[in-house]
């Protein structure tokens, strides 16, 4: 039988799986990233929740209501199928917590290994935290992951032109702005403009994680 860790995750399907990252010490807290438990369930869905007003504009358009896809009920088919897809060595997902609490989630997303060896960031975080370096924190913590143990060279990240907090975050970690995709995706009930932004192990030498404290977004403990 394979053996797993605390969290049921299989040990050993891929390179950097599953670990721990973190934590960074933001204005809003110490920023740590851990893989999805079941018992998130309370957690995930009062915040989705909560701040439905504020996550949906960015998010594609899926079936069924706000409401049904976020209840409770909801999470252990989707915590079922990171954890698949985590086995599978064919993501990276993570729950970002800040001071050990519940704060939103990221994931390293399609997986290609080979020639490619490339994946995609995507990501959240709870309103009430927004602002305060938390997203930042994340995507470094996991930029550097993923050009380390996970083995990875190449990640991309998508957004909307006027998600200028999102896009902050991807330029304050290293990405650069490759091009623009036309009406590629259906968010809000129409076919949205995205950016496309990359990022290589080459263009950040020293780390994602060392670049942000040396601008003074984050520290260490």
């Amino acid at each position: 039988m394979q053996p797993t860790d605390a969290d049921g995750f299989a040990i050993g399907r891929h390179p950097g799986w599953p670990m721990r990252l973190g934590p960074l010490i933001t204005a809003r807290g110490a920023v740590a990233l851990r893989p999805p438990r079941l018992r998130d369930a309370s957690s995930w869905s009062r915040t989705r929740l909560r701040d439905r007003l504020y996550l949906q504009k960015w998010e594609p358009t899926a079936i069924g209501g706000w409401q049904e896809r976020n209840a409770v009920m909801s999470w252990p088919a989707q915590w079922g199928a990171l954890r698949g897809m985590a086995r599978r060595g064919q993501a990276l997902p993570f729950v970002i917590t800040v001071d050990g609490e519940f704060a939103g989630q990221l994931t390293i997303g399609n997986i290609v290994r080979g020639a490619l060896r490339s994946g995609w960031v995507g990501y959240w975080v709870a309103e009430r935290l927004a602002g305060g370096g938390v997203a930042t924190a994340s995507v470094a913590l996991a930029v550097d992951h993923s050009f380390g143990p996970v083995g990875l060279h190449r990640l991309e990240a998508t957004v909307r032109p006027e998600n200028q907090p999102s896009v902050r975050v991807l330029e304050k970690s290293g990405f650069r702005r490759e091009g623009l995709f036309h009406r590629y995706l259906d968010v809000a009930g129409a076919w949205r403009d995205h950016y496309v932004y990359a990022l290589t192990v080459e263009d950040i030498p020293d780390g994602a994680v060392t670049r942000l404290v040396r601008a003074g977004g984050a520290s260490h403990p």
